[in-house]
């Protein structure tokens, strides 16, 4: 019997040479791709992110053209605050995730575009299995040049199920960030009442403590003046000067932590550094705003206001519905799909067609990690339910925290402006006496000092009463601020804030 080997076609040089360029761009991207580099910025580009971040910084901020109120200030916060930003930009994003995971419920709808080119045809001989002879000549089916297209269009019916439930883990995820930014919104807003009456307190006293610090000066230079004169006891002078220095100390502490508030204002605000502005200077007076809510009703509405509350809330539901998906992708999937197909291939007796078909796929995988994927769903259930039971405690602790604060920062107040009263009357009568030569000029300054702690006292707890009372609508949760922070300008949010804390 005779052996028959088939012998190889050798592709032609023309053939070989329309390979080739294909070949050398091969290897000219793979070469260029192993020569990337880290690229370092230049200084050049550094300075122009500078100057971009220096503008975006204030854009579209309003120009500070009179004295600030409280209600401005945290109407500038609310608008212009960078952590705030981050927040709501959050919120956008979480529910443009939301819009995306609603498509992944749509079926699936695929177009396929596809071109093959040969050097030469896709010829084939055909040799028999029993004798071992070749039965036909060469010959092909196929064009060298081929173009083929599909529309098709396919649903599978679990990942639909499992798509649904992610949709809706993601619409928890927006009310989610919604919590995390009213939580937020509290903090800045308290933080700017905070930081604003004591800025108020810096202005209102700065010049004083200028004056003061002057004088301190001119005392203690003519005590050296003394000295050198030998017209006094020197222990005397000695004991003399150490009290304006002790005097002259506290008054740079003051002098530094009023003035740290209107910087923490001013960064709370988004101001830029060094930008100068001046405040509302309300007048001294008893604190007049009352609470007229009962213990009980305050814990009832902390309890369902509380945005940590309602944040875990959102996440247990969140949960049951991971609960539900995982059980879901435990059983079979089944694909249903229609496709339209065209072949440009000259060979083809039908050169389109329309072909339909179903698919059952099981992932057994899925059944034998089914027990521990449902035994961490429901560790996670529990350790949600410990927290907001932790979280529910802590919340009712901070609300009867925060009335204690409240009724003794009221109290404190109470006593430390009759206590800067009564100083007010006392100064006035040092003055007088101090004029008339009855008393010396250190006893005057004394009494200066005295009084200008006793207006930085009753700031002070000014300020902690209005933390205070600011505290206890975030310990209840209430919202702080009247509508969308995104649809109105700072002028309508400041008129806002004013009748909406009126009313409150």
């Amino acid at each position: 019997m005779g052996i028959y080997i088939n012998q190889p076609s050798r592709p032609t040089t023309k053939g070989a040479m329309r390979q080739f360029p294909l070949t050398a761009l091969m290897g000219i991207l793979i070469l260029s791709g192993c020569a990337i580099q880290p690229k370092v910025i230049t200084e050049e580009e550094n300075k122009q992110r500078v100057a971009s971040d220096f503008l975006l910084l204030q854009k579209d901020h309003d120009p500070v053209q009179k004295p600030i109120s409280l209600e401005e200030a945290t109407a500038r916060a609310l608008k212009y605050n960078l952590e705030l930003r981050i927040e709501l930009t959050q919120k956008t994003l979480a529910q443009k995730q939301l819009n995306l995971k609603s498509y992944d419920m749509l079926p699936k709808l695929v177009v396929d575009l596809h071109y093959d080119s040969r050097s030469n045809f896709s010829g084939a001989r055909s040799r028999s299995l029993l004798t071992g002879r070749t039965t036909l000549e060469p010959s092909t089916s196929a064009d060298r040049d081929v173009f083929s297209s599909a529309l098709g269009l396919s649903w599978n019916i679990l990942d639909f199920g499992v798509s649904y439930y992610r949709a809706q883990q993601a619409a928890d995820n927006v009310l989610i960030q919604e919590e995390q930014k009213r939580g937020v919104v509290n903090r800045i807003v308290q933080d700017v009442r905070s930081a604003y009456w004591r800025a108020v307190s810096y202005e209102r006293l700065v010049t004083r403590m200028l004056d003061l610090k002057i004088k301190v000066r001119e005392a203690i230079d003519q005590i050296d003046q003394i000295k050198q004169q030998h017209l006094t006891n020197p222990k005397t002078n000695f004991s003399y000067k150490r009290d304006l220095y002790n005097i002259e100390r506290e008054l740079n502490l003051l002098q530094r932590n009023l003035f740290l508030a209107k910087s923490q204002l001013s960064a709370l605000m988004n101001i830029k550094p060094g930008t100068e502005f001046s405040l509302v200077i309300p007048e001294r007076g008893l604190f007049t705003k009352q609470l007229d809510l009962e213990l009980e009703e305050m814990e009832q509405i902390a309890l369902e206001s509380r945005p940590e509350l309602r944040e875990l809330f959102y996440q247990k539901r969140a949960n049951a519905k991971e609960t539900r998906a995982a059980i879901l992708q435990m059983l079979p999937g089944i694909e249903l799909g229609a496709r339209y197909n065209y072949n440009s291939n000259s060979f083809l007796f039908n050169g389109d067609w329309l072909s339909l078909g179903s698919q059952l796929s099981w992932n057994l995988i899925s059944i034998i990690s089914a027990p521990a994927k449902l035994a961490e769903l429901d560790s996670k259930e529990k350790l949600l339910d410990v927290e907001r039971l932790s979280m529910s405690m802590a919340v009712l602790a901070q609300v009867h925290v925060s009335l204690a604060q409240f009724n003794h920062f009221n109290e404190e107040y109470r006593s430390a402006y009759d206590f800067y009263r009564t100083q007010q009357h006392i100064i006035e009568q040092t003055r007088i006496e101090a004029a008339v030569g009855k008393i010396s000029g250190h006893a005057l300054i004394r009494e200066e000092l005295n009084t200008l702690l006793a207006e930085v006292r009753c700031d002070a707890i000014y300020s902690e009463l209005e933390n205070a009372y600011a505290g206890v609508y975030v310990s209840l949760g209430v919202d702080p601020i009247p509508g969308d922070l995104n649809s109105e300008d700072l002028s309508k949010l400041t008129a806002d804030l004013v009748e909406h804390w009126r009313n409150r």
